[in-house]
């Protein structure tokens, strides 16, 4: 058995054995569902009441995708700029800091002052929590670029441009997938906080509908559903990772000493 399958292996029993723990522990000590729902009970709710929640979940996913994918173009501008040059990333990357450290939730309000309740502000808030992520890990991966190699560069003379998209961008493919999959986390968050806020649509809204209602299951159905879809964008890049930056990772054989 390969390193990798036990690993997959291992990590599938990890799961369940988390959800059938929680259901016995549930079951054993006669815990109500208005405080915590057992894992079966969360899972019927999903069953049937699916024609209301799908609505609710494509809606998130829709207004998380268009606030990630414009939270990755920004992201990279503006890592870009700040990792190629030593003179704004000691300009930029203190406003960058001190504007992440702002609540995002506080952002929200000011977001439906300009454009109104509903999916917009849902997107940019999406957008700015995983804006951060993307630009300290595309500046941290050009400025670890290799200096022998932008000097190779040069002396072929090759311009600014050319080094940073033959040598700078390649080598940040790490640090940026890696920043992906911690983006995708977020951007979620980001769309949710939005949603309980100042939306009538998506799973934040649908959660504070059902906690308002003390309908825990429906909650908890909620949860489920987000943590699913980020779960499910984190295998995609994982997958996509995996076929762009294979030359940085280190073959299980190899790590094991293997030939």
């Amino acid at each position: 058995m390969s390193e990798l399958r036990r690993r997959r292996i291992l990590s599938t029993a990890c799961i369940l054995g988390f959800f059938v723990a929680w259901e016995l522990l549930c079951l054993a000590f006669h815990v109500s569902d208005m405080v915590l729902p057992r894992p079966s009970q969360v899972l019927v709710t999903l069953w049937t009441r699916f024609p209301g929640i799908w609505p609710h979940a494509v809606q998130t996913l829709y207004t998380t995708m268009i606030g990630f994918g414009f939270g990755i173009l920004i992201g990279i501008l503006l890592g870009a700029l700040i990792g190629s040059s030593k003179l704004a990333y000691d300009v930029a990357y203190p406003m960058l800091v001190g504007f992440s450290s702002i609540p995002k939730v506080a952002v929200v309000p000011i977001f439906v002052l300009w454009f109104g309740a509903g999916t917009v502000p849902a997107i940019l808030t999406a957008m700015i929590m995983c804006i951060f992520p993307i630009v300290v890990n595309v500046a941290t991966g050009l400025a670890a670029t290799e200096p022998e190699l932008q000097d190779v560069m040069k002396t072929l003379r090759a311009t600014k441009l050319e080094i940073l998209w033959n040598i700078g961008l390649p080598r940040t493919m790490p640090y940026f997938f890696a920043s992906l999959k911690v983006a995708a986390t977020l951007a979620f968050v980001g769309t949710v906080i939005s949603e309980t806020v100042a939306s009538n649509r998506g799973i934040g809204n649908l959660m504070m509908i059902a906690s308002s209602s003390f309908d825990v299951p429906l909650v908890f159905a909620g949860l489920f559903i987000l943590a699913a879809l980020g779960v499910g964008l984190y295998i995609i890049f994982s997958l996509i990772e995996a076929r762009v930056t294979g030359w940085a990772v280190r073959s299980d054989s190899f790590a094991a000493g293997g030939g």
